[in-house]
């Protein structure tokens, strides 16, 4: 059994068409499937449209949130309800071609129990896009000492058993992409080119994919905070040097009155304080989250046949 878990928000435009492709591509495999659809917290029709789909098609479940979790928490949700043998999480703006479905699958009958695609490029992204994308992925293998792939999505098939292991991570703020590179088991990767949204736009704002960005460096890595400790020691030692400098200048009579290195002192220092108190700041945040131990998602209404008991 197959199932593909795609979690929408806000696409009343895309998801029949969605809906249409992935049902043609799944077909023509020799297995049963089910369509998890996660909406996540939509403000439009797409609730509406996805009971629809419920009703005419017993193949398709929809797990409606009871308000807006993230991105990230909503492929959590579908995968913590998923049955198959195999699961494919993918987006439902056509971005992630559901011609592709077919192949996963094969790689996964091949042996391999992760199926990763990697994005060599998006027919919409701008200059800017690409370049930040490019080098957020060298900074974060940088800091990071699990080897994230550069270009990898959030489309890929899981092994039955992966899910389960995954299922054991239930940290709130989550970076799957990384948690997949971390989880180990036999993977391979399928290279694509992501074609241009089916239609509306893309509910990635600016300020979500920083958070995004900043949620895949804090999730597995250590270095800011040892980077602030360097930094605090050099700091520091150049403060003692500053201070030996101004008695040698006391004792011999050179100091002359004025504030520029008093300035430039104060300046540099309560800058990198300031920065660094933030940095640890981030770290602190995500341990008031977690010691919390609040459910990670909860649902409005679950819609759909159960294709297992």
């Amino acid at each position: 059994m197959l199932s593909v878990v795609v979690p929408v928000f806000n696409e009343q435009l895309n998801i029949e068409k969605f809906y249409e492709e992935a049902t043609k591509a799944i077909q023509n495999l020799d297995m049963d499937y089910e369509l998890i659809f996660v909406d996540d917290g939509s403000k439009d029709t797409t609730p509406l449209i996805l009971s629809r789909l419920t009703e005419q098609d017993d193949h398709v479940r929809a797990l409606i949130l009871a308000r807006n979790f993230g991105h990230q928490l909503a492929i959590t949700c579908g995968m913590d309800y998923a049955q198959g043998d195999a699961i494919i999480t993918m987006d439902g703006d056509m971005q992630h071609p559901p011609a592709m479905i077919p192949d996963l699958v094969q790689k996964w009958r091949e042996g391999f129990d992760v199926v990763q695609t990697v994005r060599k490029g998006t027919d919409d992204a701008g200059f800017l896009k690409r370049l930040t994308s490019k080098w957020y992925y060298i900074l974060l293998n940088a800091l990071s000492p699990v080897h994230i792939t550069p270009g990898g999505s959030d489309f890929r098939l899981i092994d039955r058993r992966v899910l389960n292991t995954f299922r054991l991570f239930r940290e709130h703020d989550r970076f799957i992409r990384g948690m997949m590179g971390d989880i180990g088991y036999k993977q391979t990767t399928i290279d694509f080119v992501a074609p241009r949204r089916f239609a509306g736009k893309s509910k990635f704002s600016g300020r979500k994919m920083l958070h995004f960005a900043l949620d895949g460096i804090t999730a597995f890595s250590k270095t800011p905070l040892r980077i602030s400790f360097y930094a605090g020691l050099l700091s520091g030692l150049l403060s003692i040097v500053m201070i030996v400098h101004a008695l040698y200048s006391h004792l011999t009579g050179t100091a002359a009155p004025g504030w520029t290195t008093t300035t430039i002192m104060v300046c540099l220092v309560g800058g990198l304080q300031l920065i660094f108190l933030g940095v640890i700041g981030e770290y602190i945040g995500r341990i008031f989250e977690e010691v919390k131990q609040r459910p990670l998602y909860w649902l409005r209404a679950e819609l759909g046949h159960k294709k297992r008991p």
